[in-house]
């Protein structure tokens, strides 16, 4: 069982937001986590509201905070804030991995770091917020999320383009061009994408979504942060 020997306080700390401890267990209880202990509510229904406030929030913000720019460029803007990526690595941030219960067969394939486990489970948190707490106060939240994700021009630039940053930073790093294997799963109402992005033998990243596109971008975007890391580092 995951998620029960993390400290709830914690987490609430790092959400910096107060949530009935009902509704986020719920937020933080995965389907296969549900279906093993016999059909308890998982955070499905959670995560479908979340997405909506999400989208709201950001939508407003961008729109209020640059007023120079236009419906195409806002547009690219929002969809990398509220992409699987993004999310994942505002997830990864504060830790959620570790507080997400999940069933014994996603545990055991590493759900806890799964960027599409997480980017929901940070969905069904914001909509509990906004059962709990109120439209303001999910506003407030989704903002201070994301805020980080502003403060890195560069990174932010990638994600709008995750694919054609990554294909202009190999070509400076001198590397293979990016080549994209898919794959797929699931019935096909409810299909999950699954991409590896590789450059030249040297598989750098992989990416899950609901179309080969997403995949796709949110592979691209993981190896374009993983080359980005090692070369500041250097």
């Amino acid at each position: 069982m995951s998620g029960t020997n993390a400290s709830r306080a914690d987490l609430a700390r790092a959400l910096g937001v107060d949530v009935s401890p009902a509704l986020l267990e719920q937020a933080l209880t995965h389907r296969s986590f549900a279906y093993e202990n016999g059909g308890i509510p998982h955070n499905e229904r959670l995560e479908f509201l979340g997405d909506s406030i999400l989208g709201q929030a950001v939508t407003v913000m961008l729109y209020r905070e640059n007023p120079d720019l236009d419906e195409g460029d806002l547009a690219k803007r929002r969809a990398s804030l509220v992409s699987s990526v993004a999310l994942a690595e505002v997830a990864r941030s504060i830790e959620l991995g570790k507080h997400i219960r999940l069933g014994r067969g996603e545990l055991l394939t590493g759900g806890n770091d799964k960027s599409s486990i997480l980017a929901d489970t940070v969905e069904a948190v914001i909509g509990a917020v906004y059962l709990d707490a109120g439209a303001d106060d999910a506003t407030a939240f989704v903002l201070r999320l994301i805020r980080p994700l502003l403060e890195n021009p560069e990174r932010f630039g990638a994600a709008m383009d995750p694919k054609t940053s990554l294909q202009e930073m190999a070509a400076r790093l001198g590397r293979d061009a990016p080549v994209y294997t898919v794959t797929d799963s699931g019935p096909d109402h409810s299909k999950r994408f699954h991409a590896v992005v590789a450059l030249g033998d040297d598989a750098i990243a992989s990416g899950s979504g609901t179309s080969k596109k997403q995949a796709e971008m949110a592979a691209a975007l993981e190896a374009w942060t993983v080359l980005h890391a090692s070369t500041t580092q250097k």
